[in-house]
Parts: structure tokens; C-alpha cells; sequence
């Protein structure tokens, strides 16, 4: 069974994310804030990572270059879902290591066609 850590600290937009995930047979694994998700990465070591930037405690350009830089989960691929999707937010979460950028609001049809090509279903 695949397996993805969801950092998004809204609930309505996470629980949207985790059905139509859990639909495909994936297992999700929610954390709400920025510490919560570098936690649940390291704990869980999962297929793919989907990251909002701004969170609590730690944003997610703080959490992405702390996953990028930690020898376990540099491999991880993280996908940044944010409303930040200006050309400057946008290169900081690439340069924080980010693999790729799905701007909110998006479309859950196409989201999770990108998810799917990522966890190779």
C-alpha cells in the first residue's frame, strides 16, 4: 500500500485530499502544523509527501528544506499545494528542494492525477 504524509493545516481541504486518496487505496497520514509533518515523514517514511506553505509552528519552505536535507527522507518527493504561488514563492520552494508546485485552489481531478503519477498508480 502506497503511503503519503499530508501537512495541511485546513481540515475541509485535508479531508477532501484524504478521501479521494484513500479511494485510490492510499494510505494518508494528516498532520496539521509544520512540526507535526517533519515528524510524521521521518516517522512514517512514506511514497510521497503534499505540503502546504503557510502552516503553523513551521512553514512549509521550513519543513521541505528540513526534509531535503536530512538523509532520511532527501529521497521523498514533496509536492507544495499552496495558495502562495507567485514566481518568488514559487522558487523559494524550489530552492527549499520542492519537486513540485500545485497552486490552490486546485482541481481535485487533475491534483490527483499529478499524486498518481508520483506513487506510480
Amino acid at each position: 500500500m502506497k503511503k503519503v504524509v499530508l501537512v495541511e493545516d485546513s481540515k475541509v481541504l485535508a479531508t477532501a485530499l484524504c478521501g479521494a486518496l484513500k479511494i485510490e487505496g492510499v494510505e494518508v497520514i494528516w498532520a496539521a502544523d509544520g512540526v507535526k509533518g517533519v515528524a510524521a515523514a521521518k516517522q512514517h517514511k512514506p511514497d510521497l509527501i503534499l505540503l502546504d506553505l503557510m502552516l503553523p509552528k513551521l512553514s512549509g519552505f521550513e519543513v521541505c528544506k528540513m526534509l531535503k536535507t536530512d538523509n532520511a527522507t532527501w529521497k521523498i518527493p514533496v509536492v507544495i499545494m499552496s495558495t502562495l504561488s507567485d514566481p518568488e514563492s514559487r522558487d523559494r520552494a524550489t530552492q527549499a528542494g520542492a519537486d513540485y508546485f500545485i497552486p490552490k485552489p486546485y482541481d481535485l481531478a487533475s491534483t490527483m492525477a499529478e499524486i498518481k503519477k508520483y506513487l506510480h498508480i
